[in-house]
């Protein structure tokens, strides 16, 4: 079988000689591919894809390699992702070598010298992605061990959540941080023990302050070099739409600014945030169509934080509570439940799309009531309400997602990076078996995403894949066998659903006739390589419109 456009023009290209899973349950894997002015105009047998082909035709060569449809991020922060680029690299093996707390505060020293032009021109050494799941100590690291890197600059490192973090004295002092300083709502200082002194390390709110402070000493050139660094990562990684969840105005404007300079690769897809950033919505940004790589999708609203930093909000307390919490210990709110349910009825009265962040279940609670009551005041047929990770979601709450048309967006990696410490430490055994539960919402046939969370994690897709299929941990421990998926239902949440779950299926998401060129190259066939080995699988090529923007070298 094959589709295929009048033919007016010969085609620019045709992939050939190689696995083509096209994502298209009426097509599912072709011969060949014909693609003309960024579009696919042909798919399936090779003899009748060829005869799109003209003198100028160029044939690309799979060589036995496997082509999908490119990668769509269901959540992410790209502009994020290049603060992580240029910042030391802390992050626990295999991505990083932050083992330790003296491991940390070696990168960190050696990163100081190494951009020794930043570091003078900013004022601030930054550190991106220590774990303290994966450090020896088990802890994170105080003011006093970051005061060892420096005392005289801000010392700041983000821990991998990108919920917590850890700075010195002298950040702190820069902050205006003391024993006299008060909590902020929805938000953490860390003192020390029997004391009212910050110990350095920030939660929420009082680390969101904390960055934005000192991100605000970066100037334009360095925020355009990491918001192209961002993007430049993810089309590593296989991805032809990024999403920035969480925007600024001043990320969109940075977006914007290198969209008109021809400088982005890949679509970027923005999720504004819906307490400060809502006067973005405006067209032509707003709206179904991308302007220079660029298109505002809806709004995000957070309501708590992260379960490996256990500021998630729970309904039942954390196994082992955090240093310095009781046993009854839950987590907590970022927002109240008057505002959440609110802000979400705002978005259902305004028509936006929206992204809820909810990990705890007791937060996803008050996201799926927010929903019910929006929908009870403005009935929308279709609204795809995306639940953003859903890690610690029960059955019944699986169930009342379905029935309201909310789309689960799922972050089954945690599996690997966390899954041990979720079951020892977080959840406990029995809650840990069903963190990121794909399977119970493939069991009730409904459409769910997959995604990595970068900076969180590396925008890596083929971690997120394995991660969906295996579920295996660190440990080579399987959590959750229940919860696991096929590989083909895997692929789906990360490229034809992920489109699907922003509206854009009509032109991505699949290899079909009259769809973008947006493709992928991989090593192997994902579908017939054993599932233990598809973290093996390595990105070749990503090819957005049909012109590379990634080759591996």
């Amino acid at each position: 079988m094959t589709q295929a456009l009048a033919q007016d023009a010969p085609a620019d290209a045709l992939y050939v000689n190689g696995t083509i899973l096209t994502m298209n349950d009426a097509l599912p894997e072709a011969e060949a591919v014909a693609v003309r002015d960024g579009l696919v105009v042909a798919v399936g047998q090779i003899g009748e894809v060829e005869k799109m082909a003209g003198p100028q035709t160029v044939r690309h060569d799979l060589d036995g390699r496997t082509m999908l449809p490119g990668f769509f991020d269901p959540h992410g922060h790209a502009n994020m992702v290049g603060i992580q680029a240029i910042s030391a690299n802390l992050l626990p093996p295999p991505d990083g070598g932050g083992t330790s707390i003296a491991t940390l505060q070696r990168i960190l020293t050696e990163w100081t010298e190494a951009e020794r032009a930043f570091v003078e021109r900013y004022g601030i050494i930054m550190g991106f992605g220590y774990d303290d799941a994966q450090l020896g100590e088990q802890r994170h690291p105080t003011r006093q061990e970051l005061d060892a890197v420096s005392s005289d600059l801000p010392v700041l490192v983000m821990h991998q959540s990108m919920h917590l973090g850890a700075v010195n004295s002298r950040a702190l002092e820069l902050a205006g941080v003391s024993s006299e300083t008060a909590d902020p709502a929805g938000g953490v200082y860390r003192r020390e023990t029997g004391t009212n002194e910050p110990n350095g390390v920030v939660e929420e709110n009082a680390f969101f302050a904390m960055l934005g402070l000192f991100l605000g000493r970066l100037d334009e050139t360095a925020n355009l070099q990491m918001a192209k660094a961002g993007t430049q990562l993810y089309a590593r990684f296989g991805y032809t739409t990024c999403q920035d969840s969480s925007s600024s105005a001043a990320a969109l404007s940075l977006f914007q600014a290198l969209g008109q300079r021809g400088e982005l690769a890949i679509d970027v897809l923005a999720f504004p945030l819906i307490l400060t950033s809502t006067d973005t919505l405006t067209p032509p940004l707003y709206g179904p169509d991308y302007v220079d790589r660029v298109r505002i999708g809806g709004v995000k609203l957070t309501i708590d934080g992260s379960p490996q930093g256990k500021t998630a909000w729970l309904s039942q307390p954390y196994f082992v509570p955090p240093e310095g919490q009781g046993p009854e210990y839950v987590g907590y709110p970022a927002i109240s439940t008057e505002l959440a349910m609110d802000k979400i009825e705002q978005a259902f009265r305004q028509g936006w799309q929206m992204q809820i962040h909810a990990n705890g279940d007791a937060a996803i609670d008050l996201a799926i009531a927010g929903v019910k009551n929006a929908l009870q005041r403005h009935p929308r047929h279709d609204h795809r309400t995306v639940l953003i990770h859903g890690q610690t979601a029960r059955e019944d709450q699986v169930d009342a997602m379905k029935r309201l048309g909310m789309v689960p967006s799922f972050f089954p990696m945690h599996t690997y990076y966390w899954g041990d410490w979720h079951r020892d430490s977080v959840l406990g055994p029995a809650r840990a078996d069903n963190i990121s539960p794909t399977g119970w919402a493939y069991r009730r046939g409904m459409r769910f995403t997959t995604h990595h969370d970068a900076p969180v994690a590396n925008p890596d897709s083929i971690r997120v894949l394995s991660a969906t299929v295996t579920r295996r941990t660190r440990s080579n421990d399987i959590l959750g066998p229940q919860q696991r998926v096929p590989a083909e239902i895997a692929l789906k949440a990360m490229t034809l659903w992920a489109a699907w779950q922003h509206f854009e299926d009509d032109r991505k998401g699949s290899i079909e006739v009259g769809k973008l060129a947006d493709f992928v190259v991989l090593s192997d066939n994902p579908l017939t390589v054993a599932p233990e080995t598809l973290e093996t699988l390595e990105v070749v090529e990503t090819i957005k419109e049909g012109t590379t923007v990634y080759r591996q070298s």
